[in-house]
């Protein structure tokens, strides 16, 4: 297999700013990350694209309701606004990091990023429900665009030595920026019409395209892309997606739909298996390390986003909370996400990943118990030191997981693992909102705490997960 550089042979793009020195004809220099100050400059486009992306994720769902009577549509329909940006999202992830193996990640980078900001666009200039859903479709596929390669190109951008460190600063900017997107979109709308939660992203994509340049030169893969697994993955992931949202609203429906999702995932794993790089990383998770850390954070994003999606609701209806004091509340989680995960990175860089990650999962749990176990007139203080534990729990465990998911992979296929990360933890978050419409469709006066509960159960599958992944990988290290 022969590798190319991202750049055209001989250059290296960045030199004059710190990047590497000039390579031979036909490779890419390899090299313990990038150097100073390049290394910051690169580090800051990777995070400007991690804050659009997935502040998108979350930004519009305060603005459905004026949406809706702007366009003169049903709330329910409404929802696809939403729904049409994760599901082209979760779907386009691992296509598009196959596609950066071969086309090069600045290159993928700068495609996506360009995309993202020209949907925007075209999501602020929308006057219709179609127009606006298709607009979030191109703007979803732009931000897979960007996603798919975060957990590669921390792997080309920081040393070795402070790679935890580098996740640990990418895993808080997620975590904060999801939970920070309804607050930023509620203080747009307090001044602003709503294609404004939209239009801002312009400018800052357009800042961004000139930072490109310092990010660094991935090595790509010549091999044909897989196109026929693209659609397999696409039809498996989207279909389980929908399926499991129409469970409880439609349950011959969704159990259809969920059936033919593992019908369509069992031949594209069949496929996978007879190739040496497939689109569907399965080679990947035949290492042990990185399929115990996959595991792991399905069940953690799970516990997460139903804990996010849940909690609103706990407030008001069980603990009695005024709504302008959810957010206050809420805010504590990722307040402890950002204090602990700086540490959690210096840590991850020197201590086992399954100790760690256990021991965060296992905080996570006991936050989520105590919360469904606190009483009806406890103070916001317990609340608030509550969520701050299950913020610190979530922190604790994210860093070393992905530094083991993403360390354990070859740098040849950064691309693959990267689209793998980012696939799981999506995946595990849209399992995480299913399960919150189960507890709601189950009991709408305990779906809430129920909710919680079962977010508990998710964390504690983490636990057990690491408990094992400690006694089968701890030896062999």
């Amino acid at each position: 297999m022969k590798d190319t550089s991202d750049s055209p042979a001989g250059t290296a793009p960045g030199a004059a700013s710190g990047g590497p020195a000039s390579t031979p004809p036909g490779k890419a220099a390899v090299q313990d990350g990038l150097p100073t100050p390049r290394r910051y400059w690169a580090a800051s486009v990777v995070l400007l694209g991690i804050s659009l992306s997935v502040l998108d994720s979350t930004i519009a769902n305060v603005a459905l309701p004026t949406i809706s009577h702007d366009l003169g549509v049903d709330p329910a329909d409404s929802v696809w606004i939403v729904n049409a940006y994760s599901v082209a999202l979760v779907v386009m992830l691992l296509p598009l990091s196959s596609l950066a193996e071969r086309v090069g990640f600045r290159r993928m980078f700068a495609m996506g990023l360009g995309l993202f900001t020209v949907a925007s666009l075209g999501c602020a200039m929308a006057n219709s429900l179609v127009t606006l859903t298709l607009a979030r479709i191109f703007q979803g596929v732009g931000a897979a665009s960007l996603m798919c390669m975060f957990g590669g190109l921390v792997r080309h951008i920081y040393p070795h030595a402070k790679l935890g460190r580098g996740i640990s600063l990418n895993a808080t900017t997620v975590a904060v920026m999801s939970v920070l997107g309804p607050t930023i979109g509620s203080a747009i709308l307090s001044v602003a019409a709503w294609p404004w939660i939209f239009a801002v992203n312009v400018p800052l994509g357009i800042l961004g395209m000139f930072w490109l340049r310092f990010l660094p030169d991935v090595p790509r893969t010549n091999t044909r892309f897989d196109a026929i697994s693209a659609l397999l993955n696409m039809l498996t992931l989207g279909v389980f997606i929908i399926g499991v949202d129409k469970l409880v609203a439609d349950p011959v429906k969704g159990v259809g739909l969920i059936a033919i999702s593992l019908v369509t995932g069992y031949i594209l794993v069949r496929r996978a298996t007879k190739q040496t790089a497939p689109l569907a990383p399965v080679d990947l998770l035949r290492i042990q390390p990185i399929a115990y850390a996959v595991a792991a954070s399905a069940c953690t994003f799970a516990a997460q986003m139903a804990s996010y999606v849940s909690l609103p609701f706990f407030f008001q209806s069980v603990l009695g909370r005024p709504q302008l004091q959810v957010g206050m509340l809420m805010a504590a989680w990722p307040i402890g996400t950002a204090v602990v995960a700086p540490l959690a990175g210096r840590l991850s860089d020197r201590f086992s990943a399954a100790t760690l990650s256990g021991v965060g999962a296992a905080a996570m749990v006991l936050g989520l118990v105590a919360m469904t176990l606190l009483p009806h007139d406890v103070g916001n203080t317990t609340i608030i030191v509550v969520m701050f534990v299950c913020g610190l729990g979530f922190g604790f465990f994210q860093t070393p997981n992905n530094r083991s998911m993403i360390g354990s992979a070859p740098r040849s296929r950064s691309g693959a693992i990267g689209g793998l990360q980012a696939t799981t933890r999506v995946f595990g978050q849209s399992c995480g909102t299913a399960l919150v419409a189960t507890a709601f469709g189950l009991s709408t006066a305990h779906g809430p705490s129920l909710a919680l509960i079962l977010g508990a159960v998710c964390a504690g599958a983490a636990v057990l997960v690491n408990t094992v992944r400690f006694k089968a990988v701890a030896p062999a290290a």
